[in-house]
């Protein structure tokens, strides 16, 4: 894997450098990954920590945010 601090540098550019959105879309993804969505990325959700994976999806264009409408 990657450094971290690398993969959030690319995955903050994806939202434009805002770590609100950041953090909002990684929340949302985690959740996902937390209730058995598989990862895009070569990661084993057993080794690795759902927010890692999910800052390296985003950071490597797997998935987009489109919009967040609401977070529960």
């Amino acid at each position: 894997m990657d450094r971290i601090e690398d993969v959030l540098e690319k995955a903050l550019e994806k939202v434009d450098n805002d770590r609100y959105k950041l953090s909002c879309f990684v929340f949302s993804r985690v959740k996902e990954l937390g209730n058995g969505a598989t990862p895009l990325v070569n990661m084993d959700v057993t080794r690795y920590k759902l927010t890692d994976i999910a800052l390296k999806e985003i950071a490597e264009g797997k998935i987009f945010l489109d919009r967040i409408d609401s977070i529960e």
